[in-house]
């Protein structure tokens, strides 16, 4: 996992983060604070490496704007997974990993992305302050061992950048030339098509099922 010299935390503390980030996650949901809007849901985002991806969730959490923006990006590969029923249903249940990281401190929204042609997946992060994403970081590298295929895990951290506007205006961050490896690095969008059929959500627990993360409609 690639970012700077920053490597996996330690098991013990991440798995204490990741306990706090679950209990913080639960008032969050019990506050309404946890929100699914539609509005980019589909858009399809191309990187500098030449791949394309689209976006299939989106989660926002209420709260004040960064004083410190940064955008995270993440990227792994599954482990085992090739068929695209088995890439729809990782899709569809990856909503319950919302408990690992809506908690944790200074995240602002999160877009999901599908994988894209090399089966990579990839999540963009709004953050607040850096340092807090690098924490978030180092802490999900255990989360997504359990699923992802050796060495596939990677992150990075962009200082002082809102997500809204690299996803527009890319070249705001394209200051590494000649570097390849350049996988986070969104360089185009196109917008849905036509709106997605879902409505804004939130991500409050449903009567029926108490203990089930699904957004009520």
């Amino acid at each position: 996992m690639g970012n700077a010299n920053s490597g996996p935390l330690r098991f013990r503390c991440a798995l204490r983060d990741l306990i706090r980030c679950g209990g913080s996650t639960s008032g969050l949901l019990a506050r309404r604070r946890i929100h699914q809007p539609a509005g980019n849901v589909r858009r399809r985002i191309s990187f500098a490496d030449g791949t394309t991806a689209s976006v299939y969730r989106e989660t926002v959490i209420d709260g004040t704007p960064p004083a410190k923006p940064a955008v995270l990006v993440v990227g792994f590969r599954l482990r085992r997974i090739r068929s695209d029923r088995a890439h729809a249903l990782f899709r569809r249940e990856s909503e319950l990993n919302t408990i690992f990281f809506a908690g944790f401190p200074g995240l602002i929204s999160k877009l999901w992305l599908g994988h894209d042609q090399n089966g990579l997946y990839r999540g963009l992060y709004q953050w607040d302050d850096p340092d807090l994403a690098v924490s978030y970081a180092r802490a999900l590298w255990w989360v997504l061992a359990v699923v992802s295929e050796p060495g596939t895990i990677h992150y990075k951290v962009l200082p002082g950048v809102w997500l809204d506007r690299l996803l527009t205006t890319p070249a705001l961050v394209d200051a590494e030339g000649a570097s390849n490896d350049r996988w986070w690095l969104p360089v185009a969008t196109e917008a849905p098509a036509s709106p997605p059929a879902t409505t804004p959500r939130d991500c409050s627990p449903s009567r029926r099922d108490p203990q089930a993360l699904q957004p009520r409609r």
